[in-house]
């Protein structure tokens, strides 16, 4: 029973983990190349890790999508997409992508003389599943080696969770000790009192 619940826990904590990784924000340091808008297929293996459409369109399968391309100081290349999160899931709010779009172009740059941009973004690239992280800010800094990024936001909302999770434990462990534990306790009795019955032992 005990490894029953340790590893019930273990498949909980990963799957928080896995759920936390995709939407907490994260930081990238690039340089823009170039921005797109193309005509992208939301297939039923990709659609739930697009946001919502712009405010005002539809819903569709397939709609006109920003992307924001970018190079890595390692040279690896980036590409994010850029959409409207809106007032829904995830929660940041976003109504800007074609303002952050018209940012983005401003900030392209070439190797010769680079612009280094700090992205601020959500989620996972896979080239299998084709979907990007949204970028949900940009941020122009001199150098790479400006940036020391404290997760401040990220931190607190680690904080908050362990402090829930540490809260719901709690009413857990009095539940147990003042509901289940007793019950546990009358029931094995009347178990004891109903086997002694049919043995003959009164």
């Amino acid at each position: 029973m005990r490894w029953a619940r340790i590893i019930f826990l273990l498949l909980i904590a990963l799957i928080l983990g896995v759920f936390l990784h995709y939407w907490l924000p994260g930081r990238d340091v690039v340089r823009i190349t170039g921005t797109d808008i193309i005509r992208t297929d939301l297939s039923g293996w990709n659609a739930m890790f697009y946001a919502q459409p712009d405010s005002g369109n539809s819903v569709q399968d397939s709609r006109d999508i920003r992307y924001i391309n970018t190079v890595r100081e390692n040279g690896n290349p980036s590409v994010y997409r850029n959409e409207d999160t809106g007032i829904g899931w995830p929660p940041y709010f976003k109504f800007s992508s074609q303002d952050l779009q018209a940012e983005a172009s401003n900030l392209v740059s070439t190797q010769a003389n680079p612009q280094w941009v700090v992205v601020t973004h959500y989620g996972w690239r896979s080239n299998f599943l084709s979907i990007y992280p949204n970028a949900v800010g940009l941020r122009a800094i001199d150098s790479p080696s400006d940036v020391s990024w404290i997760p401040w936001l990220n931190i607190g909302i680690l904080l908050a969770m362990a402090a829930f999770v540490f809260f719901i434990w709690r009413i857990w462990e009095r539940f147990e000790d003042r509901v289940l534990e007793p019950a546990s306790d009358r029931m094995a009795v009347r178990w004891a009192k109903t086997r002694d019955w049919f043995a003959g032992r009164r």
